[in-house]
């Protein structure tokens, strides 16, 4: 009955045993939900199960860790050595995060879900460890990093603008004056022509700085709309 309940030493019975896992299942549901609704690879699921499983092993520990300590006191050549088994956690985890991570036509995506998977564990130590308030204010934290942060923060990745588009003139002439009204700044250019159904089709590849009020999807939509542009398209550099 006793290893039900918890050994009395730790502080730890099982109505408190029984708070901690319930608490794991809140804040690795609440992470995965965020995730879950965007559709990553790990999820709902995989997050609670990463963070309830955390805890368990923290617990156990706890547990494991004031019955040594009993045995401790009793003979002084015993030593102890806590934290262990919830470090093999915190590396561990790592495995499960990598599976999550893809690299697609040289686009690596996965990294942001990964991190939450690793908070999602750290949490749940936290919590087996006793360390409610911590764990929950951990997790108002990490949502507010992976809801809110992309929005308040706007952030522009550099790609390359690939323009396809007849009159080399009167093209460019639209295009260098679309930059210059929205302050962008043309890093480096990459010119080809061919030809194609006996008129010549020109491409330039832009690498462009873009103000903070400006995106790729701007500048796509705006040049996709002159009547001698064929195609746009951004690349990763």
């Amino acid at each position: 009955m006793d290893f039900l309940m918890g050994y009395t030493s730790t502080g730890i019975d099982w109505l408190d045993m029984l708070l901690r896992v319930v608490c794991a299942i809140i804040i690795g549901g609440i992470i995965g939900f965020e995730r879950e609704k965007h559709n990553r690879p790990a999820g709902l699921r995989t997050h609670i199960l990463v963070c309830l499983g955390a805890c368990v092993i923290t617990i156990l520990e706890s547990t494991i860790a004031a019955r040594m300590g009993e045995l401790a006191n009793a003979n002084e050549h015993i030593s102890i050595s806590i934290g262990r088994i919830a470090a093999q956690v915190v590396s561990g985890v790592g495995f499960l995060g990598a599976g999550t991570i893809v690299l697609s036509q040289r686009k690596i995506s996965g990294l942001t879900t990964a991190a939450s998977l690793w908070n999602s564990a750290c949490l749940g130590l936290a919590v087996g460890y006793g360390f409610y308030l911590l764990a929950f204010i951990s997790c108002v934290l990490v949502l507010v990093v992976l809801a809110l942060l992309s929005k308040l923060i706007r952030v522009n990745t550099e790609k390359r603008v690939e323009v396809k588009f007849l009159h080399r003139t009167e093209t460019m002439d639209f295009i260098n004056e679309f930059f210059e009204e929205k302050n962008v700044q043309i890093l480096d250019l990459d010119f080809h022509m061919e030809i194609k159904d006996d008129k010549n089709l020109y491409t330039n590849v832009y690498q462009l700085k873009l103000p903070s009020h400006t995106t790729y999807t701007d500048i796509v939509a705006r040049l996709a709309e002159h009547k001698n542009v064929l195609g746009v398209r951004t690349t990763n550099l």
